[in-house]
């Protein structure tokens, strides 16, 4: 894997929630200290104008994900971290594959039908994201690609079309791989449904104590009482707590659940200490970092300038085997 070109990316709507920690960031930073490439990571601010109401806070988002890959321990000299927008290579590439793979394919996409049945103003752009997606991963011929559970048929979309353009030009491009953290690719958000923004059901760890204590009270329960032994299986907070906490804490915390006298008040509380203290250092640095916008511009830029190289050696690659040249 340290030989292989790792790349991932998050869109820019918002502040990463704990999910997206657990699942991506966390994971992904771990791989990349232990490459002997720099891994790629693109703040996909293009695949977020599919929701057009974020718009006027697109920017602040862009800092908001790039402070947090930093203070969640992210060494810049190991990583090439940029704003899919100033990859203008990256959205040319998206309308080539686009012609390699065919309607009726990409109208079973889940993403796509879960949104069809949630959203009125469905767009064209909610309909093409997985070919974007494809020209992200594609472009730099990445091979290991981390992602969530939510991810995984857009990989293997990605592939699909990478083998449709590799067998009718000659083979151009890597098939990537998609890599899943099984303990955390499915992190339960406050209502037991899988953490997401748009299901309004996360949790923030970069936001003020008392926002972040109040979305860990809307975490649903059942109406046992105190008294009562409950099932930690089946409990949303203690689904969250394993995550963070070594495998004896875990236990204890277990063994209060099926014991009794044990509270989903005293749990609640439990879980909101535990994040303090297990991103106290991250959400420290975060601060102190989030304001600082030449330091993150730098960053952007010099990221991008990487980036730009490789694409544009690739993309010009790929115009001459389509004869565009």
């Amino acid at each position: 894997m340290n030989n292989n070109r790792i790349l991932t990316g998050i869109q820019s709507t918002g502040l990463p929630h704990l999910g997206n920690l657990l699942s991506v960031i966390l994971p992904t930073i771990d791989l990349a200290n232990k490459s002997l490439i720099p891994i790629f990571i693109s703040i996909a601010n293009l695949h977020s104008l599919t929701n057009i109401k974020n718009i006027i806070n697109n920017k602040d988002y862009i800092y908001n994900i790039l402070a947090t890959w930093i203070a969640c321990g992210l060494n810049i000299n190991k990583a090439i971290i940029y704003k899919q927008s100033d990859i203008p290579e990256v959205t040319e590439l998206a309308w080539y594959l686009s012609c390699f793979f065919k309607y009726k394919r990409l109208t079973l996409v889940h993403s796509f039908k879960d949104k069809i049945n949630t959203l009125q103003d469905i767009n064209v752009g909610l309909f093409t994201y997985p070919m974007l997606m494809a020209a992200d991963i594609l472009l730099y011929n990445a091979k290991i690609i981390p992602v969530g559970k939510d991810q995984l048929q857009h990989i293997e979309i990605t592939r699909k079309v990478a083998r449709n353009f590799n067998r009718i030009m000659g083979k151009t491009f890597v098939l990537p791989i998609a890599l899943t953290n099984v303990k955390t690719m499915y992190v339960k958000g406050t209502d037991g449904k899988k953490m997401s923004k748009s299901k309004n059901n996360i949790i923030n760890v970069f936001i003020s104590n008392k926002i972040l204590k109040k979305q860990i009270e809307n975490i649903h329960t059942d109406n046992k009482s105190i008294q009562s032994s409950k099932d930690p299986n089946t409990n949303i907070i203690y689904s969250i707590y394993k995550l963070l906490v070594s495998e004896k804490l875990a236990n204890e915390i277990k063994n209060k659940y099926l014991n009794g006298n044990y509270g989903y008040f005293e749990a609640k509380n439990d879980l909101y200490q535990c994040i303090l203290n297990r991103f106290y250092n991250e959400r420290k640095l975060f601060n102190s970092i989030i304001n600082d916008k030449l330091y993150l511009d730098k960053i952007l830029n010099n990221g991008a300038e990487k980036a730009r190289e490789i694409a544009h050696l690739n993309i010009s690659n790929i115009r001459n085997i389509l004869r565009l040249k």
